[in-house]
């Protein structure tokens, strides 16, 4: 079920066919992303997910797009909106003999979209560099998002840093409302290094340019986040101070960024045209 790639004492391993995801990730055996407990029913319990054909939650039934309407149904148990697209639910193959060891989603399915996916791991002692294509399959012009969607390990010790210049605000349902600006939301910010918040976060960082920083202490492997360009929505997460984990998932556009205005960070693929987006995470050898 597992692939182990090493590097010195590096050990990642992939879950091609639990959709695409990294199941583990340590560093002279600490834990960097958090380790899958083994359930291959929970998705969501990966050390990384990946998101495709866009990232998080759409609502109003579905979207416009050049003057067609697409329909889409929720695709994860309890959640009434379609979430993260497919790749993370498809079965991806694994090709360990080419350049790098990839990843490929021949077929992704999801309302509208058609399209096939690749993932380039580059592992090193210091870092993992992970490369995502898109590339849209289908006849129709679409709407095309995506982003990485890892998991961190969290205990009283971890402190996360990042610049960013602005946060949506979220309802009762996930989706965003107000847009604030970080100048003028202090309790938000996160430019000095800082512990996470108690309670519930779960909002959208724009215009995020990397780096983040993330300390962790003793207790698991301090590291790195950068991203590409494009990936400029940075969505941190972590249900409350009793949680094991946070996410801090560098993405293309916001939440529902279907039904925001100008319907920022989403890229209209033509058929055959291919989205390229990076994330790297680097650690000090130990």
């Amino acid at each position: 079920m597992l692939t182990t790639l090493t590097a010195g004492v590096v050990q990642l391993d992939l879950a091609p066919g639990l959709g695409g995801a990294i199941a583990r990730l340590d560093v002279g055996g600490r834990p960097l992303l958090r380790p899958w407990a083994g359930d291959p029913d929970d998705l969501f319990s990966m050390g990384c997910n990946i998101l495709v054909p866009f990232s998080n939650r759409i609502s109003g039934g579905g979207f416009d797009w050049n003057g067609t309407h697409y329909s889409l149904a929720p695709n994860f148990k309890g959640d009434p909106f379609p979430i993260h697209g497919d790749g993370f639910q498809r079965e991806w193959g694994i090709d360990l003999y080419g350049p790098v060891p990839r990843m490929t989603l021949y077929s992704g399915t999801f309302g509208p979209w058609r399209y096939c996916a690749t993932q380039d791991f580059y592992l090193s002692e210091t870092s993992l560099k992970i490369v995502l294509n898109v590339t849209n399959t289908g006849v129709a012009a679409l709407p095309f998002g995506c982003g990485f969607h890892p998991w961190f390990p969290r205990t009283p010790e971890t402190r996360l840093g990042f610049c960013a210049k602005g946060v949506w605000m979220e309802n009762d349902h996930h989706l965003p409302t107000d847009h604030l600006l970080l100048s003028d939301a202090p309790d938000w910010d996160f430019a000095r290094t800082r512990s996470l918040p108690g309670t519930l976060i779960n909002n959208g960082y724009t215009d995020w340019q990397g780096p983040a920083h993330i300390d962790q202490g003793a207790a698991a492997v301090s590291c790195t986040v950068t991203a590409s360009p494009v990936l400029t929505t940075a969505i941190l997460y972590s249900p409350d101070d009793q949680a094991d984990f946070f996410c801090f998932e560098p993405v293309s556009h916001p939440v529902d960024a279907f039904h925001l205005p100008s319907r920022p960070g989403l890229v209209g693929l033509p058929s055959g045209r291919c989205m390229r987006v990076s994330m790297t995470v680097s650690w000090r050898s130990p």
